[in-house]
């Protein structure tokens, strides 16, 4: 991979494709940023609970390789996602949040 980077934007070149992005990179890393983070604190709630990743998985309705992914901050979570995993933890959405 290459990175080029023009004025506002940066080309990405991989595996042959030719991919030009206009959010700088620095925001990028701010978004990957948050998923780690949320990641960090579903992964820190869950096991304060008692949960394994699969009994939790299990209890929200979702996939356990789902939920890994989140803890690794890979996922991009849907809202009615987090707001099940907020359910399932028995809190709310800011308590959720907090500390991001």
């Amino acid at each position: 991979m290459v990175r080029i980077g023009i004025k506002r934007c940066v080309i990405l070149i991989v595996r042959r494709a030719i991919l030009i992005v206009n959010t700088p990179m620095s925001r990028m890393v701010k978004h990957a940023d948050i998923l780690e983070r949320f990641g960090q604190r579903v992964r820190e709630l869950r096991k304060q609970q008692g949960y394994s990743q699969e009994g939790f998985a299990a209890a929200c309705g979702l996939d356990r390789t789902y939920i890994g992914g989140i803890e690794r901050g890979e996922r991009n979570v849907a809202l009615r996602n987090i707001e099940t995993i907020a359910q399932t933890l028995g809190i709310t959405l800011s308590e959720l949040m907090e500390e991001l």
